[in-house]
């Protein structure tokens, strides 16, 4: 039996191969380009790794040499560095002595919440904040003193225009809180346009 030599072989080899991917052409025309891609983005986020790995192994190298100390911006505060200063008890800006302290931004949830009467260690005797006057029937049904500024707003479509006002009266007479101020002047507002 005649064998042809090895190099005839293989050049028969790769023409029956090419023919074979011929006619798998149109099959993998439509997934060439996705492949492609595919292809491409990951060996981009292999040497993404790969430079990341070599940063971070020259960084704990040249940490035993620069040791770096780990600063603070002077912009960065975060809630366990500053005491909480107390909430203003009549909407304007806090007496002397926690003028300073106070941070500038007390939070979008400040107005949501009011710290109770007395818990900053006073007795409230001279408490700005302190109701005087005749309390409106409203208010002591309400305890309207306790009421935190979510907790007025679920109650204040129950209120007719009348006990909306006595409680505007009563909270510009004692505490004169802005936030509840605006929430009641906006709902009186809104009830009398009905």
């Amino acid at each position: 039996m005649f064998r042809p030599p090895f190099a005839a072989r293989v050049a028969a080899g790769i023409a029956v191969t090419l023919v074979e991917e011929v006619q798998k052409l149109p099959a993998t025309a439509a997934a060439l380009p996705m492949t492609a891609v595919s292809q491409v983005l990951q060996t981009g986020m292999h040497v993404q790794q790969t430079v990341t790995a070599l940063a971070i192994k020259g960084d704990e190298a040249l940490a035993v040499f620069f040791p770096q100390t780990q600063e603070q911006p002077a912009w960065a505060t975060f809630d366990d560095d500053v005491a909480p200063a107390p909430a203003p008890r009549n909407g304007n800006a806090p007496d002397d002595r926690t003028a300073e302290s106070a941070p500038a931004n007390q939070g979008r949830f400040a107005l949501y919440s009011m710290a109770p009467a007395g818990e900053d260690g006073e007795d409230g005797a001279d408490d700005v904040g302190a109701p005087t006057g005749p309390r409106p029937e409203i208010a002591e049904y309400l305890d309207y003193d306790n009421l935190t500024l979510a907790q007025l707003r679920a109650r204040l479509r129950t209120l007719s225009v009348d006990e909306l006002t006595a409680l505007l009266d009563y909270e510009n007479r004692t505490r004169a809180r802005a936030p509840f101020q605006t929430m009641l002047g906006n709902r009186i507002t809104s009830a009398t346009a009905k």
